[in-house]
């Protein structure tokens, strides 16, 4: 990664300073929640503080690592060493104050914020075949977690309950962290697209919707289905056939070159078609990696197109505030010719 941010270096910058820990994560593979990476045509190297050295070490190959002890005396000096007079840093994960003190102690060097984000989220944007596995083993832990479900919820059950077993599973079987906070919604409660988990108990006849994902080597997966327990009313199947029938449609369209507003065309037009345009308020889809939502964006304002090696979620759903809602989202990675879907779960009806 670092071979590739190096050689799309902008002719007029020297270099970049990543100070953000997903993007430190994303480069060199390494957690931490402090430390720096300069990257320069000239070599690069990753600081972190005493804390981090020893592990850092041992895991980050991409370039030199040297302990960090004080920001103001080493970074003028790594500037020098690497001939960097002009250096770009993150503007979208920079603070006023860590701008303003950039500037103030990188003695003798430019700092400036252009280009470098967007050249950063087009590498992100991009998987490789490791990145994707790790996404598939992200997938998979949350694809047994559903599994599991499925035999816990029952009326009497609580949101909270729902969402505390799922967590519990997918941290006990590989997950090294959550993707999120974990969405276990119930009955009326269905109808917010990102509700909160609450003491309210299943019922019979509810749809429940859960939205959740797991981390595997600091990439995520993020999947929804919703399922309903005992049975469900006419309108209730007929909303859970519109919304899988969206989905399919938009699974349908994706393929390089695709402008995403197109996506989310395909997935809004038949449930507006089914006439509950109204009740879908979010975009389709989203990209998924080292954060749970990047670039690129299915919604109906993007101006991006979709290329080969974007992972991205397909999620329409259709809520109808104080009756019940309905989402199903799957992961799909962009080929060269449509998408592989990366999520195996049913999506089927299911009543438990």
């Amino acid at each position: 990664m670092l071979k590739q941010l190096m050689e799309r270096l902008p002719s007029k910058i020297d270099g970049l300073l990543i100070s953000s820990e997903v993007n430190r994560l994303f480069l060199t593979g390494f957690r931490s929640s402090d430390g720096y990476l300069l990257v320069t045509s000239g070599g690069s190297v990753f600081l972190t503080d005493s804390r981090y050295i020893e592990e850092a070490r041992r895991v980050v190959k991409c370039c030199e690592v040297r302990e960090f002890t004080s920001f103001s005396a080493q970074m003028p000096q790594l500037c020098r060493e690497f001939g960097c007079r002009k250096l770009g840093i993150e503007s979208e994960r920079l603070t006023v104050s860590s701008l303003k003190a950039f500037r103030r102690e990188l003695t003798g060097v430019s700092v400036t914020t252009v280009g470098t984000d967007r050249l950063i989220n087009s590498l992100r944007s991009v998987k490789t075949r490791g990145q994707v596995e790790n996404i598939l083993a992200a997938q998979s832990i949350a694809e047994r977690a559903f599994e599991h479900i499925k035999g816990f919820i029952k009326p009497g059950v609580t949101e909270k309950e729902i969402a505390l077993e799922l967590d519990f599973f997918m941290l006990s079987h590989g997950a090294e962290a959550l993707s999120f906070e974990t969405i276990a919604v119930s009955g009326a409660n269905t109808s917010k697209p990102h509700g909160v988990p609450t003491d309210k108990k299943v019922e019979y006849g509810d749809f429940v919707t859960m939205d959740y994902g797991a981390v595997f080597n600091g990439y995520h997966s993020d999947m929804t289905r919703t399922v309903a327990v005992g049975a469900v009313t006419d309108e209730q199947a007929r909303v859970y056939d519109i919304v899988l029938r969206a989905q399919l449609a938009a699974l349908e369209v994706l393929r390089p070159e695709l402008p995403c507003s197109e996506a989310d065309a395909a997935a809004r037009s038949v449930i507006s078609d089914a006439g509950y345009g109204d009740f879908f308020r979010h975009s389709t889809g989203h990209g998924v990696g080292v954060e749970i939502h990047e670039n690129p964006y299915l919604s109906p304002k993007s101006k991006q197109r979709l290329c080969r090696g974007n992972v991205v979620t397909a999620e329409p759903g259709v809520y109808i505030p104080g009756k019940f809602g309905v989402r199903i989202e799957d992961m799909a990675l962009i080929t060269e010719t449509g998408c592989e879907n990366l999520t195996k779960t049913e999506k089927t009806l299911v009543i438990l």
